[in-house]
């Protein structure tokens, strides 16, 4: 057997083992506050790519994984909304030497956020992901204006069901789990050129849901795994309360903490999603093999690309 096939098949065991075996027990990635625009923020786990007109720009490398290796920065990158996106902000992400930029965006996102500003000749991969209606129910009952309409709509408890019925069909839905299943098979395709950065409209649900499984089958504890994916709360806090305190000065929202339960990210949030991957398919390996039919090839190629 070739040295390269041993590495693959190497790989392929260390996804399953960690997956399915180890147990969590490394250091959860910090919730850190965002530097001065213009610097890069980086920590023995967390590297955030700051500009101007995102706030959840992140290279997902760096972590450490059960066997002592380190996951390769400069390959995948995890973001918020890239439609705001500054000249100066354009020129930044040009050189994060990008082969691919994906958006989980559905269309009506696109239509009211825009479409993303990238580097030319770069073109974005439509991968739309289901989100439960999630976004447009949020839009409408702003509208409204009518506070006793958005308690209903969002109150209560509500709004965090909402949230945890998205993770459930990010899982459930079969169109979800093709579109996750391709952008694997991207990032596991050593012959691609350039990093491959995939994203939503906050950078924090179907992104985050993505980062902590990719980090998963890369050997990366669970715990660390899901302090990255914790982590969008400390970098798009300060943002996410301006939009709050811009819907009480317009008259939009009496209560616009209505809205944190959609803004944060949340423990019980990922959990509902790990708990239908479970019921369905044992384990998060597989949802990784069964659900998105990732092959043992594939996700050695992943391992293979993304771990030093």
């Amino acid at each position: 057997m070739s040295s390269h096939r041993v590495r693959l098949a190497a790989a392929a065991a260390v996804s399953a083992l960690a997956l399915g075996a180890l147990p969590a027990t490394a250091v959860a990635a910090p919730a850190a506050h965002p530097p001065r625009h213009g610097s890069q923020q980086r920590t023995d786990t967390v590297r955030q790519i700051v500009v101007q007109g995102a706030t959840n720009i992140r290279d997902l490398g760096g972590y450490r994984t059960y066997g002592g290796d380190r996951v390769r920065y400069g390959v995948a990158y995890r973001a918020d909304a890239l439609s705001k996106l500054t000249d100066a902000d354009v020129r930044t992400l040009a050189g994060l030497r990008l082969g691919k930029v994906i958006d989980y965006r559905v269309p009506v996102e696109i239509q009211y956020d825009g479409q993303d500003r990238l580097p030319a000749p770069l073109a974005v991969t439509p991968r739309p992901v289901n989100d439960s209606g999630l976004y447009g129910r949020m839009m409408a009952a702003i509208a409204t204006r009518d506070p006793v309409k958005q308690e209903e709509a969002l109150g209560g408890g509500r709004g965090a069901e909402l949230m945890r019925q998205v993770y459930r069909t990010l899982v459930t839905d079969p169109a979800n789990s093709a579109q996750f299943a391709a952008t694997f098979r991207d990032l596991a395709d050593g012959s691609a050129r350039g990093a491959v950065l995939f994203h939503c409209t906050s950078g924090k649900d179907r992104t985050g849901w993505t980062s902590y499984v990719l980090l998963r089958a890369l050997g990366v504890p669970e715990r660390t795994a899901r302090g990255d994916y914790l982590a969008s709360n400390g970098f798009r806090a300060a943002y996410d309360a301006k939009v709050r305190e811009g819907l009480k000065q317009a008259g939009m929202m009496q209560n616009p903490d209505l809205l944190i339960p959609l803004q944060e990210v949340r423990d019980s949030y990922l959990d509902s999603a790990l708990a239908e991957a479970e019921a369905r398919y044992g384990s998060l390996y597989g949802y990784l093999t069964k659900g998105l039919g990732l092959d043992v090839r594939t996700l050695a190629r992943l391992q293979d690309r993304l771990v030093d």
